[in-house]
């Protein structure tokens, strides 16, 4: 069932609620339909502006947020939207989206803004927004809740194969397409990052970038900051391997700290609109981390914080495996059973419909 809730500050917000997949709710129906309808309104939106401003083009980029189960993605991207509004849990998959003028009189560029909420329980439903049509603009954001160190590595670990297997496929469809076009010998496909890295690229040749850009956000800063320090070390080091290894930028942020996320902005605006990033750069541990793609390395990183671990008894089989099995030993996973702990969206009242209500406690009635 998807819900449409309304405009809010230039925005659209679609709600997708589904447990593991789309058609668990709407067995009969295609929801790609849906969300090619959810696309169009957009578009038909944005269609008057360009007939007044003389057609000239409209720059379209997607934005797809991803991370820890009530990790503050919502209240993040609302921020980073400038919208004064309350955040409500994010159940399943929303859509939204934002638009920034280049100056004045000009078009406004738009931003496709999905959010997946249910941290790793829902990460079936990345196949929506990645699709053949977004991965020539899009992005992913990962969210990671810093408060809550021993679900961290499990979190970032399925939520980024998920979405690196689903681009991988889409990436694979775009690439046999265009081999069946007629005269395709000299066509290509849409880049993946790892063919468009500059050659002076810090470890160029030993590391796995991330297939689109990738941001990764340490969220709840504010209370990372009251963890022993030891601890806030291997965190804050084992985050900018991930970062450097995935060719991705990195930044800690708490909705607290009004400096903090005006830097967070910044980085969600160049994703988004294509803005400046800016120039910052903030590696060291007893501070929080803002570091841009590109701006670490392996040798300034260093090797895996192993204290109180032999790493030679690890068997790690790559790089890595090394650094999960180290960060593991310090902060041992969590069975966080979010899957099992997930609402059924039929009963939030957030997402009440009294008629829909009425009709389905009565059939309830009737079947029992």
């Amino acid at each position: 069932m998807c819900r449409y809730s309304g405009n809010v500050c230039d925005g659209l917000a679609f709600s997708c609620l589904a447990s593991l997949s789309i058609s668990t709710v709407m067995p009969k129906i295609s929801s790609d339909t849906l969300w090619e309808q959810a696309a169009a309104e957009v578009h038909s939106l944005d269609r008057g502006g360009k007939e007044e401003d003389g057609g000239e083009t409209v720059t379209e980029r997607t934005v797809f947020l991803i991370g820890s189960k009530a990790g503050g993605k919502t209240s993040i991207l609302l921020r980073c939207l400038d919208r004064d509004e309350p955040s409500k849990p994010t159940l399943a998959l929303e859509y939204t989206f934002g638009r920034r003028a280049r100056g004045h009189n000009t078009p406004k560029d738009i931003a496709h803004i999905w959010e997946l909420g249910g941290g790793t329980s829902l990460s079936d439903l990345v196949q929506i927004p990645i699709t053949p049509a977004s991965i020539k603009s899009l992005s992913v954001i990962l969210i990671l809740d810093l408060s809550k160190p021993n679900a961290l590595w499990g979190t970032l670990e399925k939520l980024l194969q998920a979405a690196q297997a689903r681009l991988e496929k889409v990436f694979s469809q775009a690439q046999q397409a265009e081999r069946a076009k007629p005269g395709a010998k000299h066509q290509t496909a849409p880049h993946s990052a790892a063919s468009i890295l500059p050659k002076d690229y810090p470890d160029r040749e030993l590391i796995s970038p991330f297939p689109v850009p990738l941001l990764i956000i340490g969220s709840k800063y504010d209370i990372f900051q009251e963890l022993d320090s030891d601890k806030r070390k291997v965190v804050s080091k084992t985050l900018r391997f991930i970062a450097h290894y995935y060719a991705a930028s990195l930044i800690f942020t708490s909705i607290k700290s009004e400096s903090l996320m005006s830097k967070t902005k910044s980085f969600f605006s160049h994703l988004a609109f294509g803005l400046d990033r800016g120039k910052t750069v903030s590696c060291e541990s007893t501070k929080p981390l803002i570091i841009p793609a590109g701006s670490d390395s392996f040798s300034q990183i260093g090797s895996p914080p192993s204290t109180d671990v032999d790493i030679t008894s690890l068997h790690a089989k790559n790089p890595k495996d090394l650094w999960k099995k180290v960060y593991e030993r310090i902060f041992p996973p969590e069975t966080t059973g979010e899957q099992r702990e997930l609402k059924d969206p039929a009963k939030d009242q957030q997402y009440s419909e009294p008629q829909i209500d009425a009709m389905r406690a009565q059939k309830n009635q009737w079947q029992h």
